[in-house]
C-alpha cells in the first residue's frame, strides 16, 4: 500500500506526553500507527517528539529498525556530544542502543519513522537485566548523516533539473537520499521492490499525492508490495528525503 499524512494536520493534533525516557512532560505527535507498540500490526508507525530545553532521553534501544530525523532546534547524541542540527538523518537497526539524546536551550524536535508497526517500546540500558533479556542480534548500525541543507524559496522554485544526493547507504538496500525538484517537476522514486520500501518526507516545499498538496513535514510511505511511485513537487518545488529500509525489514 501507499500511505500519506499531511504534516500540518498531524501537528494540529500534537499533545503533551510524559516521556518514559526522561519523566518530563513534552510534546508528541502521531503520524501513523500507535505512539508505541509491543506487537506487530499492519502499516507504518511514525511519531514526532518535541523535547523541552535541556531535556535528555536516557540510552535505550527499540525492537524495530527506524530512521530518525532531527528537524528543528538543536541537541546532541551520545556521551561524546555529537551535534544534531536540522536536518540530521539517523539510521538505527533494531536492538541497537543509542543515546543519550539531549536537547539544547531551544529544545529539539525529531521524527521516528518505522516501516512496520512492531516492538517500538523503548528498553533502557540502565535496567541491565531487562536489556539483556530483550536484546536480540542485529547489524547494530547506528549512523548519522552530515547536516542536510535546504534551498531558499526562490532558488527551489526556479530549479530546472532534478538532483539526487546520497546521505547514507549500505549494501542491504538501506539508503537515505535527498531529491530536489523545482516547481511542478516530477521524479521517479526508487523501485519499492528492491528493498524494504521507503518513506518520502517533505523537508522543504510540498509534495502532491492523489490531488492533495502536502506541506512541510508531510510524509508518504511506499511499501515494497507496490510497483512504482512518482514523486511530484508542488508549485513552490520540493526537497524531500527518500528513506529506504533494508530488505530484511520490508
Amino acid at each position: 500500500m501507499i500511505y500519506a499524512r499531511n504534516g500540518a494536520d498531524a501537528l494540529a493534533q500534537r499533545d503533551t506526553v510524559i516521556s518514559p525516557g526522561t519523566g518530563i512532560e513534552h510534546w508528541g505527535t502521531v503520524f501513523f500507527g500507535p505512539r508505541t507498540s509491543t506487537e506487530q500490526a499492519p502499516g507504518p508507525q511514525a511519531t514526532m517528539s518535541e523535547l523541552q530545553a535541556h531535556e535528555a532521553i536516557k540510552p535505550h534501544f527499540h525492537g524495530v529498525t527506524m530512521f530518525q530525523l532531527f528537524v528543528a532546534g538543536f541537541g546532541t547524541i551520545g556521551n561524546r556530544g555529537q551535534e544534531l542540527k536540522p536536518l540530521t538523518i539517523q539510521f538505527k537497526d533494531r536492538h541497537t542502543a543509542y543515546g543519550p539524546v539531549t536537547a539544547g536551550p531551544q529544545g529539539l524536535s525529531f521524527v521516528a519513522l518505522r516501516m512496520i508497526t512492531a516492538d517500538s517500546k523503548p528498553v533502557y540500558i540502565e535496567n541491565k537485566s531487562e536489556a539483556r533479556a530483550k536484546i536480540l542480534p542485529s547489524k547494530r548500525r547506528n549512523i548519522t548523516s552530515d547536516q542536510i541543507n535546504f534551498s531558499i524559496a526562490p532558488v527551489l522554485r526556479a530549479r530546472s533539473e532534478v538532483a539526487w544526493e546520497t546521505a547514507l547507504e549500505d549494501d542491504d538496500g538501506m539508503c537515505a537520499r535527498i531529491v530536489r525538484l523545482g516547481a511542478d517537476m516530477t521524479a521517479q522514486g526508487p523501485d519499492p521492490k528492491i528493498a524494504g520500501g521507503y518513506y518520502v518526507f517533505v523537508g522543504n516545499g510540498s509534495i502532491l499525492n492523489d490531488g492533495e498538496d502536502l506541506p512541510l513535514w508531510s510524509m508518504v510511505v511506499v511499501e515494497n508490495s507496490e510497483d512504482a511511485f512518482e514523486i511530484r513537487a508542488g508549485s513552490d518545488g520540493l526537497e524531500a528525503l527518500v528513506l529506504q529500509y533494508p530488505r530484511e525489514d520490508g
